[in-house]
């Protein structure tokens, strides 16, 4: 096991973290426990851990960004995640999200197009102990030898919903998405009601890294 320090400071700026996304709207307890429980600060550079309890985005690499609390906040209580729930996760990043997914009880499978990042955050969580399956590639496409999914998480924004990811999708799985151009997306969740209908909400806009891939950003 990676030995990182977690101070009472440390301890302390989460239960405030936590207090401010509850301000924000946040009501699953189970969301707010996991990121009560999981130390952010292991997943920042050490320059930057003074930073890591604050609700904001930070860069890791590559062009690509650890999301700000309330978005992966947001983003879990909309997926609606049951203990055994085998998730798919597009864009792996810092792995704090798949993390939290884990911490929920969620079977997590995380796919990440950027191949430095997938081999640094493949390494450093499994000196953490977090068991996630690991994939690099195109997560535009999703994971089609390990579908279906319960739930689908995208954590880049999209120009459309892709069509392999509703695919992948079992009957009555939710799929979470920001769609929209490549500064700002609506946060959509769908619903596959049957094989043919899918329900669609829409939530706050956000702004997100581009999704990559055939049926991303190209």
């Amino acid at each position: 096991m990676l030995k990182l320090e977690d101070s009472y400071r440390h301890k302390g700026q989460r239960r405030e973290l936590v207090k401010l996304l509850k301000s924000k709207g946040i009501k699953n307890k189970a969301v707010l426990e996991a990121i009560n429980t999981l130390p952010r600060h292991f997943f920042f550079d050490t320059a930057l851990d003074s930073h890591a309890y604050e609700d904001k985005a930070f860069p890791i690499g590559e062009g690509q960004t650890i999301s700000q609390p309330y978005t992966v906040a947001f983003q879990t209580e909309l997926l609606d995640i049951k203990p055994g729930d085998k998730v798919l996760e597009i864009g792996t990043g810092s792995g704090y999200q798949g993390a939290i997914l884990h911490l929920l009880g969620a079977e997590v499978h995380s796919i990440e197009y950027q191949k430095k990042l997938y081999d640094k955050t493949k390494k450093f969580l499994g000196k953490l102990g977090i068991p996630l399956h690991f994939y690099h590639g195109d997560g535009s496409q999703g994971l089609p030898e390990m579908a279906p999914f319960d739930k689908i998480l995208v954590t880049a924004g999209a120009p459309v919903v892709p069509k392999s990811l509703l695919k992948q999708l079992k009957i009555g799985g939710i799929l979470v998405i920001p769609v929209g151009d490549r500064n700002t997306q609506k946060m959509l969740r769908l619903t596959k009601k049957t094989a043919t209908k899918i329900e669609q909400e829409a939530f706050d806009n956000f702004a997100f890294v581009p999704l990559l891939g055939a049926e991303g950003w190209r």
